[in-house]
């Protein structure tokens, strides 16, 4: 099976919670990757995700780094063709403003399942164009 690599981070206090917004976001990555691996299983492909913590310290110098998701090496809004934006978010999170992923003229805040889908789904598309080794004998 080829590997899909998925990567989420974000912020995770010192007392261990993370603000509304990550939480969502995980939990809509949930139900979108029991839907991707039965999806990709019959192509050969099998998504991985790997969850990553960032500190306070890491999150105050650069706040977009939080609920920060890449696929196959690029960033979500890469393989959407959409833009980073921030804008307040919770207790967690102090005064600063969060990451937001906008998407035409939509904004959001926790990333949708059928956002995460439609650029994991692209992201697979690629693993199946042939490499020019395989083709050669």
């Amino acid at each position: 099976m080829k590997s899909l690599p998925i990567v989420w981070q974000r912020l995770v206090n010192t007392e261990g919670k993370t603000c509304d917004r990550c939480s969502a976001t995980y939990q809509e990555m949930q139900r979108a990757l029991g839907k991707l691996e039965l999806a990709l299983r019959p192509l050969g492909i099998a998504p991985s995700l790997d969850v990553k913590e960032i500190d306070e310290k890491a999150f105050k110098a650069n706040p977009s780094e939080s609920n920060r998701i890449w696929i196959a090496g690029k960033p979500i809004e890469e393989w959407l063709g959409a833009s980073v934006g921030s804008s307040r978010c919770c207790t967690v999170c102090g005064d600063t403003n969060c990451r937001t992923v906008e998407v035409g003229a939509t904004k959001f805040e926790t990333i949708p399942e059928q956002l995460f889908l439609s650029a994991a789904l692209l992201a697979a598309s690629q693993l199946l164009v042939p490499t020019r080794d395989a083709g050669s004998h």
